[in-house]
């Protein structure tokens, strides 16, 4: 996933990024997941004394990074929140001339067994990315119906076993609370055909339950209607997503705001069709020069769309 910053590490994709948003030095520009940094930076780089530079991350963590580098400039404002909200937040008020979302778990959240994301690095079976609310996936696997657990991994996850998983889960927290990442790890290994994949067998349904308790999916659809209210005409919005079901509601969401739907032959009045956006290339994927060095950038894929001027269409 995408937003490690770190020291000497460009964030994924960072060139193509900022390609995309096509950065003017007065503008306003909101990067709606901070992680550490390393798109804001390259977007601040770019802006003079009149431009701003929004940034916002549910994660306590990415907000202190913010701060610590960034609260004495006064073209920075920081928010702790999910872009989701972004459209509540007042300095957006005014309109956006760029937004980024780059999507999935930052760097280092999966790198602290602490935050509970990776089942690679044991750790508390937390995996919010906003720690101070909602359930954890631990307290949500220790109440959550057999069925919706299965639900869960096979919306989110795409787990051919999520019933067998899930049935298994409920077997084994009667027994003893699942607590711990390598814990669940261990358990849904147990109950997996020993293939030849590389993936761990762990990696779908850690994804899904992720996704769940983040509430990651439906956070995307409304931050990207707030996005499009936000962004000013000729402004650009650019998504950076990790997986499948992600990318598909970008795609589908920019397709929608850009093209009219097909004909329909039962409707005999035609229903005009406005476009709001347009699509800048078609979906980005990372160079093998940064794949070769960052294997996290290998399922990264961008899309870029701006939003047309009503007034001259």
């Amino acid at each position: 996933m995408g937003r490690g910053a770190l020291s000497g590490h460009l964030p994924v994709m960072y060139a193509q990024v900022l390609d995309g948003l096509n950065v003017r030095g007065n503008g306003t520009y909101l990067d709606g997941t901070f992680g550490r940094g390393g798109h804001a930076r390259g977007v601040l780089e770019q802006l003079g004394p009149g431009g701003r530079l929004l940034v916002m991350d549910k994660d306590p963590e990415a907000i202190a990074v913010a701060e610590r580098e960034f609260a004495a400039d006064p073209r920075v404002a920081i928010y702790r929140g999910s872009f989701a909200e972004l459209a509540q937040w007042n300095e957006t008020a005014a309109g956006l001339d760029g937004i980024l979302f780059d999507l999935g778990v930052s760097s280092p959240q999966l790198d602290v067994a602490e935050r509970g994301f990776s089942f690679g690095k044991d750790g508390p079976l937390d995996m919010r990315m906003d720690p101070d609310s909602g359930l954890s996936a631990a307290q949500w696997l220790a109440q959550a119906d057999e069925r919706d657990i299965a639900d869960v991994l096979w919306t989110y996850g795409e787990e051919r076993m999520s019933r067998k998983i899930a049935r298994t889960i409920v077997a084994r927290r009667a027994e003893q609370p699942l607590l711990r990442t390598a814990q669940l790890a261990d358990l849904i290994a147990s109950v997996m055909p020993r293939g030849d994949s590389k993936i761990h067998p762990a990696t779908r349904s850690f994804q899904a339950i992720r996704i769940f308790i983040n509430r990651e999916l439906a956070d995307l659809e409304i931050g990207l209607d707030a996005a499009l209210a936000r962004l000013k005409p000729g402004g650009r919005l650019a998504v950076i997503s990790f997986h499948s079901l992600e990318d598909r509601i970008v795609k589908q969401f920019i397709l929608r705001h850009s093209k009219a739907p097909p004909a329909n032959r039962r409707m005999p009045i035609e229903v005009a069709f406005t476009p709001l956006l347009m699509a800048i290339g078609g979906a980005q994927k990372a160079f093998d020069e940064e794949t070769s060095v960052n294997p996290r950038a290998r399922s990264a894929v961008l899309r870029v769309a701006e939003k047309l001027d009503q007034e001259a269409a």
